[in-house]
C-alpha cells in the first residue's frame, strides 16, 4: 500500500511524507484547539460527585391538585357532556355566597370554563411563600385552554395535606381556531404552563447530619464507582470517612471539625471528581432506528451475513371491452402483479479483539451496508450467538 498521500498547503498540493508544509497561523490554532479538546475529553472519565450521588432524603415531591379555567372564549367544557366541570362550578358559586336551585344546576349552559388538573414539583429545602412553576392539563373536551386564568386551587402531596396553591393566567403557546368546515391549530392547545404560579404554604422539613453520619445514594448504582467515590472522600478528609455500605449507597461519617458546618462539607464533598464506571451496554430504538454503543462493548470474532428480502406488489387496472354488437358490459379488471428480489448476503467475518475502538467496531459493521434496522437485527444475533460481550438494551 502507498504510505505518500495527497495534502493541499496554501492553495499548492505537496506529498505529504516528500515536503513539509507550512499552515497558516489562524489553521494552527484551530487544529490545536481541536487537538485541546479531544486531549480534554480522552481524559474526562471523573465526573463531581454530586452528578453521581445524592443525598437520601434530599429529594422532590409531587403535588395534584383539580381546579377551574374561566375566561375561556367558547372554548370550554361542554356542561352537558363534562358533568364533573358543572358540578365544580356550582360548588365554587356555593362556597362564594351564590344560591343556585340544585333542580336546576342541569339547564346551566358554560363555554368559558374548563376543568384541569394541575401538577407542580415541591423542591427539596422550599420554604413557605417561595414559588413554583404549575402546569395545568385539561381533562374535559375543552378545545383550548388559551387565554384562561385558573382559579385558586390547593395542591396537595401524597400524605392529603396541601403544600401549595395555584393560581394566575395560563400560557399555553397555541391557538386553536375553527368552525364546523376546517380548523387551525398550532402546538398543543390543552395544556399550558404558569410561571411561578404556585405559592409554597408548606414546606418539607429535613434535617441533614443530624447523627453525624450522612447517606449518598448513587444515581447509578455501580460497585466500582461507589468503591471509588469512597476512596475519594477518604483521601481528601481521612481514612474512616467514608464506607461502601452497598453498590448503591456510601456512607459519610462527618469529621469533628465540620459538625457545627454540615452545609460546608457537604459543599466540599460535592465538587471532589470520582473516576466513573459503567457496564458495557448496547442500547436499540427499534421504532426510531437508534443505536447507542458503549465505551466498554467488546465483540469476539464472528461472522455475519445479513440479506433483504423485498417484496413488490404492483396493481393495474385493466379495461375489459366487449366487442361490438357483441352482448356484455364494459368492466375494469384489475391485474397484480407480484415480484419478489432478494439481496444476496456476503459472509463477513468481524475479527475483533479487546483493543479495539468503538470507531472500529462501527465501521466493521458499516462494511456489511446494513442499514441501522439492519443492525439492530445483527446485534440480536450477534448477542444470540454469545459473542456480544455486554448488555443489550431495546427499547
Amino acid at each position: 500500500m502507498n504510505a505518500y498521500r495527497h495534502v493541499t498547503c496554501g492553495g499548492g498540493e505537496a506529498v505529504a511524507g516528500k515536503r513539509a508544509c507550512r499552515l497558516p497561523a489562524p489553521l494552527w490554532s484551530g487544529i490545536l484547539l481541536i487537538l485541546l479538546v479531544l486531549l480534554g475529553s480522552a481524559a474526562a472519565e471523573a465526573a463531581r460527585i454530586k452528578d453521581v450521588a445524592q443525598l437520601h432524603g434530599v429529594r422532590n415531591n409531587q403535588l395534584l391538585g383539580y381546579g377551574l379555567i374561566t375566561g375561556l372564549n367558547g372554548t370550554g367544557d361542554d356542561m352537558s357532556k363534562s358533568v364533573f366541570t358543572l358540578q365544580a362550578v356550582y360548588n365554587m358559586m356555593t362556597r362564594h355566597g351564590i344560591t343556585i336551585n340544585p333542580d336546576s344546576i342541569k339547564d346551566i349552559k358554560l363555554k368559558n370554563v374548563a376543568a384541569v388538573m394541575v401538577t407542580a414539583t415541591l423542591p427539596p429545602f422550599a420554604t413557605s411563600g417561595s414559588t413554583i412553576d404549575v402546569q395545568v392539563s385539561s381533562i374535559g373536551d375543552s378545545k383550548s385552554l388559551a387565554g384562561g386564568t385558573l382559579l385558586m386551587t390547593p395542591l396537595v402531596g401524597p400524605d392529603g395535606k396541601v403544600y401549595a396553591v395555584a393560581q394566575g393566567a395560563l400560557s399555553t403557546g397555541s391557538f386553536a381556531f375553527g368552525g364546523k368546515a376546517a380548523q387551525v391549530q398550532k402546538n398543543h392547545p390543552t395544556v399550558g404552563t404558569i410561571s411561578g404560579g404556585g405559592i409554597i404554604e408548606r414546606s418539607v422539613t429535613g434535617e441533614l447530619g443530624s447523627d453525624g453520619k450522612l447517606l449518598y445514594q448513587m444515581r447509578q448504582a455501580d460497585f466500582t464507582t461507589t468503591a471509588n467515590m469512597a476512596e475519594v472522600i477518604n483521601r481528601h478528609f481521612g481514612q474512616g470517612t467514608a464506607f461502601p455500605d452497598s453498590g448503591g449507597t456510601v456512607k459519610v461519617q462527618i469529621p469533628e471539625k465540620y459538625r457545627e458546618d454540615v452545609v460546608g462539607f457537604i459543599a466540599a464533598v460535592e465538587v471532589l471528581d470520582v473516576t466513573t464506571d459503567t457496564p458495557a451496554r448496547v442500547v436499540v430504538n427499534e421504532r426510531t432506528g437508534t443505536i447507542v454503543m458503549g465505551q466498554e462493548v467488546t465483540l469476539s470474532t464472528v461472522a455475519v451475513s445479513h440479506g433483504n428480502l423485498s417484496l413488490i406488489v404492483r396493481e393495474d387496472a385493466a379495461v375489459s371491452q366487449p366487442n361490438p354488437l357483441a352482448e356484455g358490459q364494459t368492466v375494469v379488471a384489475p391485474r397484480t402483479a407480484v415480484q419478489a428480489v432478494e439481496e444476496q448476503g456476503q459472509l463477513m467475518v468481524l475479527d475483533m479483539n479487546k483493543g479495539v475502538s468503538i470507531g472500529e467496531i462501527a465501521s466493521a459493521l458499516n462494511a456489511i451496508g446494513a442499514t441501522p434496522r439492519d443492525l439492530i437485527a445483527i446485534f440480536q444475533a450477534i448477542k444470540a450467538a454469545g459473542s456480544l460481550h455486554g448488555e443489550l438494551v431495546i427499547l
